[in-house]
C-alpha cells in the first residue's frame, strides 16, 4: 500500500527547497555564508587587487590566514576585519599628528 506516489513527494520535496532558498536569500544568509567561503591567495589577491607578493608581506605582518596541507586559505570575514582594525588605526594616529 502506498500512502504517497514519487511525484507527490517530489513535489513536496521541491517545494520544501524552494522555501528554506527564499528563506536563505529573504534573511541575508546567503551573504553571511559567502563572506565565509575560503579563498585562496590568487583570489584574495585579485578581490583586494594586490600582488600576491604583497599578500605574503601582509601574512607576515599579522593578516589571519588557514593552513590546509600545503596551501593556504584566508576567511574573508577575518580579512576585512582586520582591514578596517587597521583603516581606523591609521585614521586615529593621522589625527594626532
Amino acid at each position: 500500500m502506498q500512502l504517497i506516489n514519487d511525484e507527490a513527494l517530489s513535489r513536496c520535496i521541491r517545494e520544501a527547497v524552494r522555501a528554506e532558498l527564499q528563506e536563505h536569500f529573504k534573511t541575508g544568509s546567503y551573504h553571511a555564508l559567502q563572506e565565509e567561503r575560503l579563498l585562496s591567495k590568487q583570489e584574495l589577491a585579485g578581490e583586494l587587487g594586490v600582488s600576491l607578493v604583497t599578500l605574503t608581506d601582509w601574512m607576515k605582518k599579522g593578516l589571519p590566514f588557514l593552513r590546509l596541507h600545503k596551501r593556504v586559505y584566508f576567511k574573508r570575514s577575518e580579512v576585512l576585519k582586520i582591514m578596517q582594525q587597521k583603516t581606523s588605526t591609521d585614521q586615529e594616529e593621522e589625527r594626532c599628528k
